[in-house]
């Protein structure tokens, strides 16, 4: 019998993702079935398929649209999720119409998104309740991989379910690593965000300082960039500096909404994180600022503004 997959959320990390796993399905002869609440993401998907096969599926895998959640959850083994919030993962999952009323006893959902450790839980437990297997992988690694298949996905859940998972990960992935049980892919997820946040935002506040000093941010990124202060992150924060353009990928929303799934679980487990909450209260003040929806780099503006200063 063939595998049926469903992929629900083709926003900028979906809509990637999903196209990775259409095109390296691992099995022969299956079927891929895709969601999006904005229709013309579904049809863009699907156009996109049929050109880049010319009209025909790769290795007998056939993209097709679903007109519902419920549709993928009647005929889906597998479900993707790629989806903005905790709330709308919830919904989704359980709400009027959502895969809990549809999904066949041991089907498996894999959520990919970013979302709070409590909901996370509870909905593994609410769907072992229907003998459906929930596992949690968020991602990290921005749109860029996710255009480029070459994600990490942090999974956790029943070591057997992420074992007939891995594969069709695998499909969207550089890398693809078991954490342990139910939460531990969004605990992983949590603390790659705190480590990425801090960054960005030590970036924005050095380089300020710099340029309020006299120094030339270009040749103050050629000087550093050598040293133990080089890194992916350095790179991808000083090009979108210097470019002005603060196109998103991972945008201030997000990581605001991150870390404050991060300080949820710091909260739940005890651990002082006072680094990470005061970052998260800077990209709060980006946010108010009105740089939501640019990408994570722009809290360097909060900088900029207070010492009317432009690093570029």
């Amino acid at each position: 019998m063939k595998k049926v997959a469903g992929f629900i959320g083709l926003g900028v990390m979906g809509q990637s993702m999903a196209g990775h796993l259409a095109r390296k399905f691992p099995e022969q002869g299956g079927e891929l079935l895709v969601f999006d609440v904005d229709r013309s993401k579904v049809d863009s998907l699907v156009k996109g398929f049929a050109e880049n096969t010319g009209g025909t599926a790769i290795r007998n895998v056939t993209v097709t649209p679903a007109g519902s959640i419920a549709e993928i959850g009647k005929k889906a083994d597998i479900v993707f999720l790629s989806l903005p919030t905790s709330e709308i993962v919830r919904d989704v999952v359980l709400g009027d119409g959502g895969l809990a009323e549809s999904l066949r006893a041991r089907s498996i959902v894999a959520d990919t998104s970013t979302t709070e450790m409590e909901t996370t839980r509870m909905l593994a437990r609410e769907l072992e309740k229907k003998n459906i297997e929930f596992v949690d992988t968020p991602v990290s690694g921005g749109d860029k991989a996710a255009r480029e298949g070459t994600l990490s996905f942090m999974a956790g859940g029943k070591k057997e379910v992420f074992d007939i998972l891995k594969p069709f990960c695998n499909a969207m992935a550089a890398s693809v690593v078991y954490l342990g049980g139910a939460g531990s892919g969004q605990a992983t997820k949590a603390v790659n965000q705190m480590i990425v946040g801090v960054t960005f935002a030590i970036i924005s506040e050095a380089f300020s300082m710099g340029v309020k000093s006299g120094l030339d941010p270009k040749t103050l990124y050629e000087a550093i960039k050598g040293g133990w202060a080089g890194s992916k992150l350095l790179d991808v924060a000083v090009q979108d500096m210097f470019s002005r353009e603060f196109k998103p990928g991972g945008t201030v929303d997000i990581f605001n909404k991150d870390l404050g799934c991060a300080l949820g679980l710091s909260r739940d487990n005890g651990t002082p994180t006072p680094i990470t909450a005061l970052v998260y209260e800077l990209f709060k003040a980006a946010k108010a600022r009105g740089e939501g929806k640019k990408s994570q780099t722009a809290i360097v503006r909060l900088w900029e503004d207070l010492l009317k200063i432009e690093i570029k």
